[in-house]
């Protein structure tokens, strides 16, 4: 008999924080949120939803690499950074005169 890499076992399932009484498991959604005025769809977003209250807990790592990704700024490219103004420098000696 082969066993499963823990790699491939599904998640164990997770109490209910909301009713006590169910169970969350781990299941694949369709994830809405809106950017502005527009309406964005993420299929097979990982979500811990409740067996008995249908409670929905959606995966942090999940949510945080959506909003980089949702973010308007993301892929722009970055103001370059200005030198930092010159401080406690001494003044540059005049130029010496020549003959």
């Amino acid at each position: 008999m082969t066993e499963t890499p823990a790699a491939e076992q599904p998640p164990a399932p997770v109490p209910c924080d909301e009713c006590q009484a169910g169970v969350k498991h781990l299941h694949f959604i369709t994830y809405f949120t809106w950017l502005g005025d527009e309406l964005v769809m993420v299929p097979n977003f990982p979500a811990w939803i409740c067996d008995v209250c249908g409670r929905r807990d959606y995966d942090e790592k999940s949510i945080s690499w959506l909003t980089m990704l949702l973010n308007p700024d993301a892929g722009k490219p970055q103001k370059p950074m200005s030198a930092p103004p010159a401080r406690n420098r001494p003044p540059a000696a005049p130029p010496s005169p020549q003959s």
